[in-house]
């Protein structure tokens, strides 16, 4: 086995490990759901799989997804609370849309003043309240209702159908940072998130510092776990823009890797899963 796969060989004591935490969460025995918990004993051990899809007792119709709409990686936020500190020594960021405030917590957890806007007109999440009061304040309201100056906007999975960019220009905010998708719902033909002009139709005071794609292949536990249900490929994009009035911003380097979120551990294994595969076939071996 090549060097690079090594951690395959554990896949098997990993894997029971996995389907152990998978479905502790889906009978709601994990401290995920239990808000009397710190919001550290909340994120322990929460499995990849439950931030990809919904616990099975989901009812779309009320609620939005159980956790997040999708999976933070921790150099990512790392790296957004990087070109944060560049508008700012401490910068006020508000996250547009809280909603249960799972994702705005990671990134105030990487020393920023995080307040998060829950708009009480979206479905809540069914997990309604996971964030961490310790770094995290969350409040309820529109964008109209923000009484405070914004440094920073994050504006973390728009609305499908709605373009929030006009009312968030509006607060003046000097860098705005979108993560978002372009995929369109094959049951409702419109895009999972924002609109066409929503992200890359700012007025001209603001330019583009970064951008990159995180991309989520076809399949991708299923292809690791055969077991696990199948998914879609999905591409999430990050988008930074500043206000002409920062100076040019260098670009975010990576010099001492943070310890990863839990579920990096099954995205790492999965990801590692498919190359092998792939690797294999590439030699004729039929997997």
């Amino acid at each position: 086995m090549e060097e690079r796969f090594q951690k395959l060989r554990n896949m098997e004591l990993f894997t029971e490990e996995l389907f152990n935490r998978i479905f502790a969460f889906q009978e709601k025995q994990s401290a995920a759901w239990d808000d009397s918990k710190s919001f550290d004993e909340r994120i322990k051990g929460i499995p990849l799989h439950n931030l990809i899809f919904s616990n099975p007792d989901r009812d779309p119709e009320t609620t939005g997804p159980t956790i997040a709409h999708y999976y933070p990686l921790r150099e990512e936020n790392r790296a957004l609370a990087y070109y944060a500190r560049q508008v700012s020594e401490h910068p006020t960021v508000l996250d547009v849309h809280a909603r249960n405030g799972f994702v705005g917590s990671l990134l105030a957890r990487e020393g920023l003043k995080v307040i998060g806007l829950r708009d009480p007109a979206e479905k809540p999440n069914q997990i309604a309240d996971f964030y961490d009061p310790a770094h995290y304040e969350l409040r309820t309201g529109g964008l109209g209702d923000v009484d405070f100056d914004v440094d920073v906007a994050f504006c973390s999975w728009m609305p499908a159908g709605r373009n929030v960019t006009p009312e968030i220009v509006a607060l003046k905010p000097k860098m705005i940072i979108y993560i978002y998708t372009e995929h369109i719902n094959e049951h409702t033909k419109e895009r999972q998130t924002g609109t066409d002009e929503a992200f890359d139709k700012l007025p001209s005071n603001y330019r583009i510092v970064d951008e990159w794609e995180i991309m989520r292949p076809e399949n991708m536990l299923q292809e690791a776990w055969p077991d696990l249900s199948a998914s879609i490929e999905e591409k999430r994009i990050v988008r930074i823009y500043a206000d002409e009035s920062v100076a040019d911003i260098p670009q975010y380097a990576i010099e001492e890797m943070a310890t990863p979120y839990d579920w990096e551990e099954d995205l790492e294994l999965a990801l590692l899963a498919i190359e092998a595969k792939a690797h294999l076939r590439s030699r004729g071996i039929a997997v």
